[in-house]
């Protein structure tokens, strides 16, 4: 199974931040649109909107909201993923837009579109990044590409061709997270097996003695951007 093409692709992922020079085709881009267009959408809303960043003023930007990373400036394209719902609100002014589980719909939407549009581009042979701290400003980013109301910029996604390649970062074993039937909860060895697991590939990659365990801690242990819920709701989602 392992030898199909699609599944050797999406076993061989891994975050790629450093990348050459060359520029992606235009053809490779609208390709790669293309890929994300037909992702899987819930009761066919579409509800997600891609803004490619040429402009270097604007990519500046993001590269501050996102903490300074400099892989959002130096790669080949930036693609911003949007969940958008203002299409939705033209079309029908009274939809309901409001409610959690829409912004669910439109998050989930969102993922799935932009995982589309990187596999199709490993499978081509070019590399990427998902940027999700331009959430660290993200009305910054917001008004940088000029999203009107309904609309939530989520991920950005660097592509460009590789300049390294890192080992492949360990995942959860199996028997952490697939079950039949029943959920099971987390075996406390096997947790502490795979936490050693990372530590050795953190210590080989950097030197930095790092865990799941120290991930979650480090992620989860304080408010996790708590300016996300006001601004979600100044663009008039998730009050209900």
């Amino acid at each position: 199974m392992n030898s199909n093409p699609a599944v050797a692709t999406a076993l061989a992922h891994r975050s790629i931040r450093k990348f050459t020079q060359q520029p992606i085709a235009p053809e490779i881009l609208e390709s790669l649109i293309d890929a994300g267009r037909m992702a899987s959408t819930s009761n066919n809303l579409q509800c997600v909107s891609i803004i490619r960043i040429t402009d270097a003023t604007i990519r500046a930007g993001i590269r501050r909201a996102a903490s300074d990373m400099a892989y959002v400036t130096d790669c080949a394209e930036f693609l911003l993923f949007c969940m958008d719902f203002y299409k939705a609100k033209t079309i029908l002014p009274e939809a309901q837009v409001d409610w959690a589980e829409v912004s669910i719909i439109g998050a989930l939407d969102t993922g799935i579109m932009a995982q589309n549009v990187l596999l199709a581009a490993e499978s081509l042979g070019l590399g990427g990044v998902f940027i999700g701290a331009l959430r660290n400003d993200i009305e910054a980013v917001a008004a940088l590409v000029g999203l009107p109301e309904y609309c939530v910029p989520l991920v950005g996604l660097c592509l460009g061709y590789p300049d390294q390649e890192p080992p492949l970062k360990p995942r959860l074993p199996r028997e952490l997270m697939f079950f039949e039937n029943r959920y099971a909860a987390p075996n406390p060895d096997v947790v502490a097996q795979y936490d050693a697991q990372l530590r050795d590939y953190y210590l080989a990659r950097s030197g930095k003695d790092l865990d799941w365990s120290y991930s979650i801690r480090k992620a989860l242990n304080e408010p996790v951007r708590p300016h996300m819920l006001p601004f979600l709701q100044k663009q008039g989602l998730l009050k209900q």
